[in-house]
């Protein structure tokens, strides 16, 4: 039950921008720490990739996930520095957000966080080199006319992100084929993803094999907030099931609707959106307008959370 009324979003790949986090470097200790410990541990800079980019490398699988669960997790420290009277009752994570809601619940440090990231990361980007794959984002067709375009081109389903978007997967030459047919059954829009490989389908076994491996060196505990499973659309409570879990989102459709939902109907009334905050409040529109969001990219955005905080209040 989300008692506060207050859920927290940590977005996933394709939400990275140049400059993200900046503002909370420098302004705010305890964020920049976490660059600082991050740019330590990995043995690269990771905060001017962040700052300054180029986009073209930021947006590489093996490096964006580590800059967007590091960014996040500074905005939630800048939180917890300058609000600490903030308190969610759960939280979701989109793909790669799923992580970062989980460090953020301690289910395990910040460094092991940065261990799990890196070697999923670096999976999921050597498996989409040896098994080249594409992403297509469909607005405008309903479910079943989706699915049914899947079965027949070899295309899945990855994502469920709203009621009249989702995203497709598979090989290239099955993904190509889709999207001729998508678009010649009426769909509004049929985009490419910038993406390097078939994220969330079949095609990423390899990948998740060897996140298994990865999970199995860490520590994990029962988060101290319910985090909400992109597989399920529940709470994944025990750390066996978070293993289990972790390794199978790799391969399994992003279930984000049903998330919010699942959200929603245990009382999220308002949430907040860490950085780079666009892409879930986006999303959140579309599935229900009602619940407000505060995107938090910068100090800044603070007053906004206040505001959201009175009326989960009241």
């Amino acid at each position: 039950m989300v008692r506060s009324g207050i859920g927290y979003l940590f977005p996933g790949q394709g939400a990275q921008a140049v400059g993200m986090g900046r503002a909370w470097y420098d302004r705010v200790p305890e964020a920049r720490e976490l660059y600082r410990q991050a740019n330590s541990r990995l043995g690269w800079d990771l905060a001017a990739l962040c700052f300054e980019g180029p986009a073209e490398e930021l947006a590489k699988t093996e490096r964006c996930q580590l800059a967007l669960f590091v960014t996040s997790l500074a905005g939630l420290e800048g939180l917890r520095a300058l609000a600490p009277e903030a308190s969610p009752s759960a939280m979701a994570g989109l793909s790669l957000g799923e992580l970062t809601a989980l460090a953020a619940g301690g289910a395990y440090s910040f460094a092991d966080g940065l261990y799990l990231v890196q070697a999923r990361a670096e999976a999921m980007a050597e498996c989409a080199a040896r098994h080249p794959g594409a992403m297509l984002a469909v607005v405008g067709l309903t479910r079943d006319a989706i699915e049914d375009t899947c079965r027949r081109t070899g295309a899945v389903l990855a994502n469920f992100n709203a009621p009249d978007q989702l995203v497709v997967s598979g090989p290239v030459s099955a993904v190509e084929q889709a999207a001729a047919a998508l678009k010649g059954s009426g769909a509004k829009r049929v985009a490419r993803l910038e993406v390097s490989g078939a994220f969330h389908s079949p095609l990423m076994q390899p990948a998740a094999d060897a996140f298994r491996r990865a999970l199995e060196r860490v520590t994990i505990s029962a988060p101290r907030v319910p985090v909400i499973s992109n597989v399920t659309a529940t709470p994944a409570a025990t750390p066996e099931e978070i293993r289990d879990l972790l390794v199978k989102q790799i391969v399994s459709p992003v279930l984000w609707e049903p998330s919010v939902r699942r959200l929603i109907q245990d009382g999220m009334r308002s949430c907040v959106e860490f950085p780079p905050a666009r892409v879930l409040s986006g999303l959140l529109r579309r599935i229900d307008p009602a619940v407000k969001a505060a995107l938090l990219n910068e100090p800044d955005d603070l007053p906004k959370l206040s505001e959201l905080l009175a009326s989960a209040s009241r």
